[in-house]
């Protein structure tokens, strides 16, 4: 039970930051994205977000800093192994089914709907 209030917690509380940076800066949506994207791997490359998903979780694994953290992971591991090269060759080995499914499911949507004007 400790474990879900954690993760609803750490969501929560991201959800928060950005909603509170969206309210009182000039920042778009995307640059927020863009901005968690980094945080999250700021935050795995010294080893703090390792922490987070210890002690929260699935909840740590949701949000877009999430992502950021996947892809420092995987290029930090592959860097252990292959070297220098490791680091643009593993950066994509965590991510790569979630970035194929976002251009897959794009592209069917798109199929099926249209934009508005």
């Amino acid at each position: 039970m400790n474990y879900l209030i954690n993760s609803f917690l750490f969501c929560g509380v991201v959800c928060l930051i950005a909603q509170f940076i969206l309210d009182h800066t000039k920042l778009t949506p995307g640059h927020i994205t863009s901005l968690f994207v980094v945080c999250g791997a700021a935050l795995d490359s010294f080893g703090i977000y390792d922490f987070f998903i210890a002690k929260c979780g699935g909840g740590a694994m949701v949000p877009i800093t999430s992502f950021g953290h996947s892809l420092i992971h995987g290029a930090l591991n592959s860097a252990e192994v292959n070297g220098f090269l490791g680091l643009l060759m593993g950066m994509f080995d965590l991510t790569a089914s979630g970035i194929t499914a976002a251009i897959i499911f794009s592209f069917v949507f798109t199929l099926f709907f249209k934009a508005k004007d």
